[in-house]
Order: C-alpha cells, then structure tokens, then sequence
C-alpha cells in the first residue's frame, strides 16, 4: 500500500497583499466614518460587499420607509476603472439607486453621506 502525502498548504503572503486587502480596508474606512455619523447616530448601520461596492444598510429608525424599523438600504460605493468612486442612494419608492455624487475622494463621499444635510441617505 502506498500512502501519498498531501501537499503542503502555501503559506500566506507576508507582505499583506492579499486579494482582498484593499476591499478590507475600503470596507473598514466606510465603517469608521459611518460611526462618526450625525444623523440617526443612535442605529448601527451595516456596510455590506456588493458587487464591485459597498452597500450601507440600517433598520429604519424615522418609521418612514418601513413602519416596523426593519433593514432599508440607505448607500451604495462602487468606484469605477479610472479611481472615480460613485455615492448612490435609495429610491425606496421606486426600488432603485439613484447616483448623487461622484468624486476620486472617497472621504469626500464618506462626509456626504455621513452628515447628509437633505435626508437624502438617511430618510
């Protein structure tokens, strides 16, 4: 009987540059900045991968979205081939994202969203 060894498992990277490092860091950068928020500061929001983005979800603490203050979408990242990142809110009426802004400053985005003067993010 002949007994085959398995082969060893490759050792991480040591340099950090794992495939989804720069995705880790962009999620952990939106996360800080939502913590840092003025509006609805009292709900805790949840920033989510989707597709090539981030979605930002958070129960529906104004009851004008859902009345029973379930999970709404409130944003949507997603940055594009030339660096540009694009802010999309929710059209809960119509189920759709509606672009508001776009800037290669994800931390201009991140204050935009955040401070979101017109309730446009957080409705």
């Amino acid at each position: 009987m002949t007994v085959q060894a398995s082969a060893p498992e490759a050792a991480p990277p040591r340099d950090g540059l794992r495939a989804g490092r720069p995705f880790d860091l962009t999620q952990r950068q939106i996360e800080q900045a939502l913590r840092e928020r003025t509006r609805y500061r009292y709900v805790l929001p949840r920033v989510l991968r989707d597709g090539q983005g981030f979605r930002v979800e958070s129960p529906c603490c104004s009851r004008n979205v859902d009345a029973n203050g379930g999970l709404i979408d409130i944003a949507w990242l997603t940055r594009d081939e030339d660096g540009t990142w694009h802010l999309s809110a929710r059209d809960h009426a119509s189920h759709r994202w509606m672009p508001q802004h776009e800037s290669t400053d994800l931390a201009e985005l991140l204050d935009t969203l955040c401070i979101d003067r017109e309730c446009v993010f957080w409705p």
